[in-house]
């Protein structure tokens, strides 16, 4: 069995419904099939819970009328029966009746992540009935009914793996299995959701659970290209990607995977491979545990960095400085990025600024500190190990005209990093795809 996930753009229309239909069954092997939300409405129902939060019913029910106008729209595109019309337009109208339910309450974030699931919840519905009415062989199971968080709010594989295998037995033998990705129960067995590119997340648990053939990430991209497409002209996707060097790219900016998605489906050895709706038979790229040696494989920048110095002649042969000092980092929950180090000093970079002022004061403590702003890590990726004579030279030597406010090499065998400003990153992408590519 194959896992396929489809994004949110890849069933953004009753047309590219129609696409992923053809394309689930066009194998003929049995598919499990992970749909988004339809793209725009996760984030109209975030709208929708902001409007409750400010105990704001009326501006709550406009969104949701508006939101329930543009579904109706949609069945009428969808299908070509009035008896499936029918179906679908009774399944939508307890849906929206059910989102109206919460403008009489007292709202929480419980309710909110309620909310926020039954984008999923219609997705997978419509294009059940939809794949019905095409006289196909298609079961819905509810992610809620074997999706599960413990109480670290981490994915539960075991217990996913024993609740899906159930479930599927009890189902018996079926052509296409579709169920929501995203979201999920908690640990208390509240509805909940795995976050931003958790739908991906979804697949490739349900991949390793199952241990599927291959998983599927279909999205509006052919793939992950070497570069960014949308700086540098003539990129190409990379045809193959060991599961480190996806993630180093994914953490770095290449926001076609969310680099915590694809673990589960690393450790149980199952391939990866990103593929395109727009174009079904594109090769994409294939991301598994296979390593080629001797290549570089592409350039991912990240954007929106901020560069912390420390500076402290007591730091010479001071034991437990950087303890300190990483401490600060942990206390506030502020993950470091790239870390420096000299005999005086420590430079880290960081993504977040929400509590960057009080970090600052604590590091204060310890040395003069020093905060560059609108900064960028520009990240190369490949096979880096450092037996690679001449590697890291070539991606030194193609920034040689951008000054560069940190390198970071030897951290893994997968990426060399370059800290840039800002405005430099376009010339330091382009430079590189020259060089490298």
């Amino acid at each position: 069995m194959i896992v396929m996930k489809f994004g949110g753009t890849s069933v953004g229309t009753p047309e590219r419904m129609k696409s992923v239909a053809t394309l689930t069954t066009r194998s003929g092997e049995p598919t499990f099939v992970v749909l988004s939300a339809m793209s725009g409405t996760t984030n109209t129902l975030i709208e929708i819970s902001d409007y409750l939060y400010k105990k704001n019913p009326d501006g709550a029910n406009e969104v949701i009328n508006m939101l329930e106008k543009k579904y109706m729209q949609h069945v009428d595109e969808l299908f070509s029966t009035e008896e499936w019309r029918e179906k679908t337009r009774a399944f939508l109208c307890e849906e929206f009746d059910y989102l109206r339910s919460f403008t009489k309450d007292l709202f929480t974030s419980f309710e909110e992540k309620s909310i926020v699931a039954q984008g999923e919840v219609i997705s997978t519905n419509m294009m059940a009935n939809y794949m019905h009415e095409q006289g196909i062989d298609a079961v819905l199971l509810s992610a809620l009914d074997f999706m599960r968080t413990d109480k670290n709010a981490e994915p539960d594989p075991q217990y996913i793996k024993d609740k899906l295998c159930a479930i599927l037995s009890e189902q018996g033998e079926h052509q296409i299995f579709i169920t929501q990705g995203f979201i999920c129960r908690n640990a208390y067995g509240e509805v909940d959701n795995l976050q931003r590119g958790g739908s991906d997340y979804t697949a490739s648990l349900i991949g390793a659970a199952i241990n599927a053939e291959e998983i599927q990430i279909w999205t509006d991209i052919d793939g992950m290209h070497n570069n960014d497409p949308r700086i540098v002209d003539g990129t190409e996707a990379v045809r193959q990607l060991n599961f480190e060097e996806a993630a180093e790219l994914a953490y770095f900016g290449a926001k076609i995977l969310h680099p915590t998605c694809i673990q589960p489906a690393k450790y149980a050895g199952i391939p990866v491979r990103l593929l395109n709706t727009m174009q079904p038979d594109a090769e994409g790229t294939i991301v598994d545990n296979v390593i080629m040696r001797g290549q570089i494989k592409a350039v991912a920048a990240k954007d929106n960095i901020i560069a912390i110095k420390i500076k402290s002649s007591r730091m010479l042969l001071a034991t437990g400085f950087l303890r300190k000092v990483f401490e600060i980092f942990e206390s506030y929950q502020t993950p470091i990025d790239m870390v420096c180090t000299s005999e005086v000093g420590v430079s880290v970079t960081i993504d977040n600024d929400a509590h960057l002022t009080p970090i600052v004061n604590e590091l204060k403590k310890y040395g003069t500190v020093t905060v560059d702003t609108h900064m960028c890590i520009i990240c190369v990726v490949g096979d880096l190990d450092w037996s690679n004579l001449g590697f890291e030279t070539l991606a030194t030597d193609a920034m040689k005209d951008i000054p560069v406010r940190m390198i970071s090499y030897g951290g893994s065998n997968y990426n060399i990093s370059f800290l840039v400003k800002e405005q430099d990153k376009k010339r330091a992408l382009q430079n590189l795809s020259a060089k490298l590519f």
